[in-house]
Order: structure tokens, then C-alpha cells, then sequence
């Protein structure tokens, strides 16, 4: 009789520890994979850090560190939900509101699991087991702690810790937002069919039960960086017939035009949410998201300088907060979109709509108002040639450390002229935009002859870019009365790149985009102007300098032409992927050839958002390490933007003609 106790109950146990191992049903889990916007590239905000409870919960793929607001956290426990998801300082993810959502969405006795792995800027062949080794061969230096957190094989660590997970609950759908660093590339939908063949076939998984959810890329109005991928992704579910595609369509994104903003990362990671929720046979429900605080305007703010005369609006706060104010009786959303983050406007119930942004970078911003999905200038700010179309300006004062560009008392004014010409090569009339000093109609100096400065704008922009925006006059202006810079001609043209980028291989200094210019340039506008203007007319009197595209520009025109000039400079120069060792015929292996031709080479960027992903650091690194003098600045504290160049202007030209 004790003989038959004791085996039933060692039967009882091995029964229950099956029990204990059999997977729960009701926990659903999802697999996120992708670059930077699976990443998370936005500040969670208050609503963000708020748990959604015990219902979502995620496998981190890292250990975390304590924080003074978070407990340490295991690779491969399960824990609740709370931002970062991906690593330790990133930021908000879709993933985080594809959770809440279905939360919201399915019935209370079903828990949802993400395990979350992401690299910003990785190749979809970073996920291809048979590619990994190779990749990481080839991968840029800011790539690799990121790859090395997870053991330099990201598919594994996502395959290892979904076994792990398959113990406690059941797959139900893989979550991807990768596609930016494939742009253009044909492959790139099988390679992804690849990444989830395999991980059909490693964990077990049935296609028919597991389906890829697609997210798209940043639009930003058509002007997203990456806008080229999009209909690529668009078009996944024709390769792998288990992809859906998540629309991007409306997602705010933040200034970079590259990754969505805090609050598109909640409306794309809803949509995620949504989408799954149907699948699974569930009615899609929103989660709460707190709506902001009634906008108050502070009783220091101040008139823009760029709001027109009579306007109350724009206002500028002490904390760089930018105020806008539309009257839109009949409207039913408003959004003022500044530098393509997009902020709603609240109504005031009597037609009225008040915009605030978050604190700005000071510097010039563009921005727009936008009903119904139609960009439109504020009606109360001056215009500006920008973004490819003409568009409103705000201007965030600068302390008194920007008086550089600005008109001082005392100080002698040049002249911006408008300039027209013909050019033979393309027979057409074109326009440029001609700075000359102060000195220039002076009669005693009327037989004086003047070294000439090419300056460039960037993509989107044109002639008027550099005086209106830039202020380059008064920079020029301050510099040569104080002695800083040696007066000369700055000559402005379009460059042929006012129109949207259309695509072309821009990675080997030879892009398609703008090299119309190439030729007026040489045969056309810098004859012309010697013609027209009293220049300086040999090489050492000679340089051009350009902001992002105008930096290219740069590369392109004066290392095809350098018996024609002898100073260059870039400003977040759009230089990508050259081969320094064959680029423009190897010039720059011989370092002694090219010290002697160029007197002086300078490369700038700020140190914020889009500007940092540029490597223009690293690139006059490997220069100087070929032999090459470059001289390299860098711009506290500031982005992509008008600022940064203004600062780089001032940092170049005192080099130039000495």
C-alpha cells in the first residue's frame, strides 16, 4: 500500500512540473526586429513611463543597470513594459504602444510579451546568420558597442530568448521596422523573406499563424530621408505573402526627416496594434493617451523676428518655445509642422488655434501650417525659399555670441546684388546672388581687383539661402572690418538643387543630383562673373565652399577642377561612402600633389541629430592620416541647420586668400 503511495505520488509530481512547463495559451508574444525607428529615437514623455501593468510585459534582450527612476533589469526575464525597450538609453518604440494597444484591445485573461532586438542603421543582411561575420567586418565604427551587446549576432540573441519565451507563452506575429539603410536596394524583400524564413524554421513556427508586420519609413510630407523605401515596403507582401504593411501616413517625425518624433511613435506603434488585433479577431481599441495642458502663452514671450508687422504671432519664449496662432474658423486639426516635427494646435472654441513647440535650438527654423494634410505659409511670418518650396521662418535668437551675424553700428555694408546671366551650355537665363564689400564702389578703390568665394546652399533651397537665412552678408561684413577675413566677392548660384532629390548613386562622389550645375559653373558663371565683376582671376585667388548638398557639390566640382581653385570648405557636407584611397582618380593619395594645390581644406558639422550620423569627423580623421591637411570644427550643441553654418562660415573664411 506504501509502495503504491509513493508512486502516485511521484506520478503527482512529474505531472505537475508538466504542467508547470506547458505553455500558457493566453500569453501572446511578439518578436521586434529592425534599425533605428525599431531602436527608438525619441524622449519617452510622461505618458510614455506610465506601466501599463502586469498585461505587457517584455523579455529584455540586454541586462539593465538601476537607474534612480528604474530597478535593474535581467537579459531573458520577463518584467513589465516601461521604456527603453531596446537597450539601456534609447527611446521610445512602437513597440511600446503595439503593447498597450493590445492590451486595451484583447480580453483581460491574454498577456502580451514583446522581446525586443534593434540596431540603429543596420543592413537587414546584419539579421542573415550566413551574413553577420561579413557584415561585421564592414560595419561602421559607431556600430559596433551596439553590435556587440548582443554578442555581435543580433538573430541570434532574438532566436535564443524566443526559445526561452516559447516555454511561457505562444508566437503570435514578428514585428519589423527596418528598410532605411536598404533604400534602392532590389534584394532587399527576399533577404527579408530570408530573416523570416529562418526564424519560422528555427523556432518552429507556423507561416500561416505568424505573420510579419511591416512598418514604414518616415515620410515627412515626401521629404523623409529615406522616402525612396517606401515603396518598397509597400510592395513586401508581394514577395512574402504573410507581410502586412503599417502605414506610416501622418506619422509626426522629428527635425532629421529620418525618424519619427514621440508622439509618431505612439500613433505608428496603435497602428501596429490595430493591425495585429484584427488578425487575431478582435475589435482594435485605442489606449488612453493624456492630452496635453491648455496652452499658455507666458507674458515674456516676444514677437519673432520674423513675424511681419501687425502680427501678434509668432512669439518666442526665454525657454526658445516658438507660439503660432491661425485663425481657421472651419478647420478641424491643425498642425503647425516646424522642421518636420509636427505639433496640433489647439482650438480655442472660436475659430482661433494656438501652437507651442517643444524648446527650440536657437538658430533659423522652417515651418508650416498645415489643414487637412496641405502645407500652407503662416500668413503672419516672412517667406523663405526652403524644404523646396517657399516656406514660413522663425528665427530663436542667439545671445550676444551671434552678434557675428548680425548688422553692428560702425561697421561698412556690402551689397547683395541679383545677378542674372546666360548660360551657353544650357541656353537659359539664370540667376545668382553676388555679395561685394564695402569697399567695392569706393573710388579709391576702383581699380581694385578681388579674390571670389563660390558659396552653396543645400538640397531644397537656393540662391537667397545664404543672405536671407544665412546672413552670410553680415558675417562677411563684421569679419572683414575687424581684419578676420581679407575682402572679397561671394558669389551665390541655385545650383540646380532647389527641386526634391529624385535618387542617383550619391555614395561615390558622382551623383546625378545637381551635376547640371557642373558644367555652368565652369564654362558659364565663373567667366561670366570675372567678366562682369573686377575679380582676381588665377587659382589662388579662387574658392568654393557649400552646406550638405552644396558640400558635395563642393567635392565634386573642385577635385574634378582643381587648376581652377585653391581653398574649399563643407558645412555638414553630404559626403557618404568614399573610398578616400580611389575617389576622384586617388587624389587624395597623394597627399603632397594635393597639399600644394589646395592652400586650405576645412570640414565642419554640429555635434546634434542628422549632422552626427554624417562622419565628417571621421572622414578628416582618415584624411589627415593620408597625409591631408583638413582642418576640422565642430559646432556645440546644433544640428542640421542654419545656425551650424553660419558658425562654420565664420570659422572659414579668415583662412581664405592669405
Amino acid at each position: 500500500m506504501m509502495k503504491k503511495m509513493m508512486i502516485a505520488a511521484v506520478m503527482g509530481l512529474v505531472s505537475l512540473t508538466a504542467n508547470a512547463q506547458k505553455p500558457d495559451p493566453n500569453f501572446y508574444i511578439f518578436l521586434c526586429f529592425g534599425q533605428s525607428n525599431m531602436e527608438g529615437a525619441a524622449k519617452p514623455e510622461a505618458q510614455d513611463l506610465k506601466s501599463p501593468g502586469p498585461r505587457f510585459l517584455w523579455m529584455p534582450a540586454v541586462d539593465y543597470p538601476a537607474t534612480d527612476t528604474q530597478p535593474a533589469r535581467k537579459m531573458g526575464e520577463w518584467c513589465e513594459a516601461i521604456p527603453p525597450l531596446c537597450r539601456p538609453n534609447t527611446g521610445l518604440t512602437p513597440a511600446d504602444w503595439f503593447g498597450r494597444t493590445l492590451v486595451t484591445s484583447l480580453p483581460e485573461n491574454i498577456k502580451i510579451g514583446v522581446i525586443h532586438v534593434a540596431i540603429g542603421g543596420i543592413d537587414i543582411k546584419g539579421f542573415l546568420p550566413d551574413s553577420i561575420k561579413d557584415y561585421i567586418k564592414k560595419a561602421p565604427g559607431w556600430m559596433i558597442p551596439m553590435l556587440e551587446a548582443y554578442n555581435n549576432n543580433p538573430y541570434e540573441r532574438l532566436v535564443t530568448l524566443a526559445k526561452k519565451a516559447q516555454k511561457d507563452g505562444v508566437i503570435k506575429g514578428i514585428l519589423m521596422h527596418q528598410g532605411e539603410t536598404n533604400t534602392g536596394d532590389p534584394k532587399w524583400a527576399g533577404m527579408v523573406k530570408q530573416v523570416y524564413d529562418n526564424l519560422c524554421s528555427d523556432l518552429k513556427l507556423k507561416p500561416e499563424e505568424v505573420n510579419l508586420y511591416a512598418g514604414n519609413i518616415v515620410q515627412a510630407g515626401g521629404q523623409g530621408v529615406c522616402i525612396g523605401c517606401k515603396k518598397q515596403i509597400d510592395e513586401l507582401p508581394n514577395t512574402l505573402h504573410t507581410a502586412q504593411v503599417i502605414s506610416s501616413d501622418d506619422c509626426s517625425n522629428g527635425p532629421d526627416r529620418l525618424h519619427f518624433d514621440a508622439a509618431g511613435y505612439r500613433e505608428l506603434g496603435c497602428r501596429y496594434g490595430e493591425a495585429v488585433a484584427r488578425h487575431l479577431g478582435f475589435e482594435p481599441k485605442r489606449p488612453y493617451i493624456e492630452m496635453p495642458k491648455k496652452i499658455e502663452v507666458p507674458a515674456d514671450a516676444f514677437l519673432a523676428e520674423t513675424t511681419i508687422p501687425g502680427n501678434e504671432f509668432p512669439k518666442v519664449d526665454k525657454e526658445n518655445r516658438a507660439y503660432f496662432y491661425l485663425q481657421a474658423p472651419e478647420a478641424r486639426k491643425v498642425i503647425v509642422d516646424i522642421c518636420g516635427k509636427k505639433y496640433d494646435m489647439q482650438s480655442d472654441g472660436k475659430g482661433g488655434w494656438m501652437g507651442m513647440t517643444d524648446p527650440l535650438v536657437p538658430g533659423f527654423h522652417y515651418y508650416f501650417m498645415n489643414i487637412g494634410g496641405v502645407n500652407f505659409i503662416d500668413p503672419a511670418t516672412e517667406t523663405f525659399f526652403g524644404c523646396n518650396r517657399e516656406s514660413g521662418g522663425i528665427e530663436i535668437p542667439e545671445g550676444a555670441e551671434g552678434d557675428y551675424y548680425r548688422p553692428q553700428a560702425g561697421v561698412p555694408t556690402g551689397e547683395v546684388r541679383s545677378f542674372y546671366y546666360f548660360a551657353e551650355s544650357t541656353k537659359e537665363w539664370r540667376h545668382a546672388m553676388v555679395y561685394t564689400p564695402a569697399e567695392y564702389d569706393l573710388k579709391k578703390y576702383a581699380k581694385k581687383r578681388y579674390p571670389v568665394l563660390y558659396l552653396q546652399h543645400g538640397m531644397g533651397e537656393d540662391e537667397t539661402g545664404w543672405s536671407k537665412q544665412g546672413h552670410m552678408q553680415h558675417i562677411m561684413d563684421n569679419a572683414i572690418a575687424s581684419g578676420e577675413a581679407v575682402p572679397m566677392i561671394v558669389v551665390m548660384e541655385s545650383g540646380d538643387i532647389k527641386a526634391p532629390f529624385r535618387g542617383g548613386d550619391n555614395r561615390q562622389g558622382m551623383s546625378t543630383y545637381g551635376n547640371s550645375f557642373y558644367e555652368v559653373m565652369i564654362n558659364d558663371l565663373i567667366p561670366t562673373i570675372d567678366q562682369k565683376f573686377r575679380t582676381l582671376t588665377d587659382r589662388d585667388h579662387r574658392a568654393m565652399a557649400g552646406l550638405s548638398w552644396g558640400g558635395h557639390q563642393t567635392f565634386d566640382i573642385v577635385l574634378n577642377n582643381m587648376d581652377k581653385f585653391s581653398y574649399m570648405g563643407t558645412f555638414s557636407g553630404a559626403i557618404f561612402g568614399l573610398d578616400l584611397q580611389t575617389a576622384y582618380d586617388g587624389v587624395f593619395t597623394r597627399a603632397d600633389a594635393f597639399n600644394k594645390q589646395i592652400h586650405y581644406l576645412f570640414m565642419m558639422s554640429g555635434t546634434e541629430g542628422m549632422d552626427k550620423m554624417f562622419g565628417t569627423k571621421k572622414m578628416v580623421d582618415d584624411l589627415n592620416a593620408l597625409g591631408i591637411k583638413a582642418e576640422y570644427y565642430e559646432s556645440t550643441g546644433t544640428d542640421h541647420e542654419w545656425l551650424t553654418w553660419r558658425r562654420g562660415l565664420k570659422k572659414f573664411i579668415p583662412h581664405l586668400f592669405k
